[in-house]
């Protein structure tokens, strides 16, 4: 029988574990915080560092470094119990053979869309994620040795079926719903897409804990889309198979497996199943109702979210009365706050550092009295 391995010995020792034991369902003395999208545009010092350099979005992302210090931005300001690698989900296209640029203004540019199965011949299917993404991995292994140990360090990936959407749509919102007539059209040519991004994600996610990650997220942001039959067969199983087999290949390396979250944007639908689809996070979004969700979901696995983003606009003492609400219905244990989504890029970092401050601060009342 093998033992697993850690790579503890090989990083600075953690001081902050507290989403790490939310996740795995141990005791927290408070609840633990971080945001989608808590690098990045809505920090003055991340324009400021993007001018100073003349960079674009992808430079950055592969220049560790600069991923690195972006990481790390939001962890000088706020509280948070977590850092997440300054990175995209499109990364996995790129790598298969897609141009891909975000331009301000422009938003996302591909030099090319899948139109037709035969297009799935221009992709590059042997090309191996962990050498070409070695750029991700030597950053989530510099951000892990300059955390200090401070907060875990997520490490992330898109689901296919979001990947797909956007190797055919060019985005999250398209005129037409292409992707989705691929399904009905050519079904092979999808699932063959789809189970190539699915060996792609998990042996890049994998990469991602050997550099470093102590939690890995997978965003499928595009999955209510689906409506729940299509979920069924086009989404959720592949969103199984990356977390078994994420869990199974790092046991095979001797590396002991990392807690993984799952958030499939408004598959309201679906959220027993995601309870039961190997992950130890189901994340929700902010049209779910927190006793709803725990009622589905029961007591194997914990939660994470939901505040409505817009809500970061908010005077002070809505944003604080909503907090302790949403930590009221949800509850102090199994659970992870965030955002219902991403922080949207005009919002005042002050009010972040509320929220942040607010979540920490009424949790350990409830639990003092609890």
């Amino acid at each position: 029988m093998t033992t697993s391995l850690t790579l503890t010995e090989v990083f600075p020792p953690l001081k902050n574990d507290l989403i790490l034991r939310a996740a795995r369902g141990e005791r927290t003395e408070r609840v633990p915080v971080w945001l989608m999208r808590q690098a990045g545009r809505y920090l003055p010092e991340y324009g400021e560092f993007k001018a100073k350099h003349n960079v674009g979005f992808f430079e950055m992302v592969k220049t560790p470094s600069m991923a690195c210090e972006i990481t790390l931005q939001p962890l000088r300001r706020f509280n948070l119990d977590a850092a997440i690698i300054f990175s995209d989900i499109l990364v996995i296209p790129q790598v298969l053979g897609m141009g891909i640029d975000i331009v301000e203004g422009k938003g996302i540019i591909f030099d090319f869309l899948l139109e037709k199965p035969e297009d799935l011949d221009k992709l590059y299917k042997d090309a191996n994620v962990c050498m070409d993404l070695k750029y991700v991995m030597d950053a989530i292994t510099l951000t892990r040795h300059t955390l200090n140990g401070q907060c875990p360090l997520f490490g992330f990936a898109g689901a296919p079926w979001t990947l797909m959407k956007f190797m055919i749509d060019g985005g999250s919102h398209s005129p037409l719903p292409k992707a989705r007539k691929w399904l009905k059209v050519y079904p092979e040519a999808s699932k063959t897409l789809l189970n190539l991004l699915c060996e792609k994600t998990v042996d890049y996610l994998v990469g991602q804990v050997k550099a470093g990650a102590q939690i890995l997220q997978v965003f499928d942001s595009c999955a209510g889309e689906l409506g729940p039959d299509a979920f069924q067969e086009y989404s959720l199983p592949y969103l199984k198979d990356i977390a078994y087999r994420t869990k199974e290949k790092l046991m095979e390396c001797q590396v002991e497996p990392v807690p993984m979250v799952v958030f499939a944007k408004d598959a309201h639908f679906a959220l027993d199943d995601l309870a039961n689809s190997g992950y130890d996070v189901v994340s929700l979004d902010w049209t779910i109702k927190p006793t709803h969700a725990r009622r589905v979901v029961g007591k194997h696995v914990s939660l994470q979210g939901n505040l409505d983003p817009c809500l970061l606009y908010a005077p002070e003492n809505e944003l604080k009365t909503e907090v302790k609400s949403m930590l009221k219905k949800f509850g102090t244990q199994r659970y992870i706050a965030n955002l219902g989504h991403g922080v949207h890029k005009d919002v005042n970092p002050d009010n972040v550092r509320m929220f942040v401050d607010a979540v920490h601060m009424y949790s350990e009342e409830i639990n003092a009295i609890s």
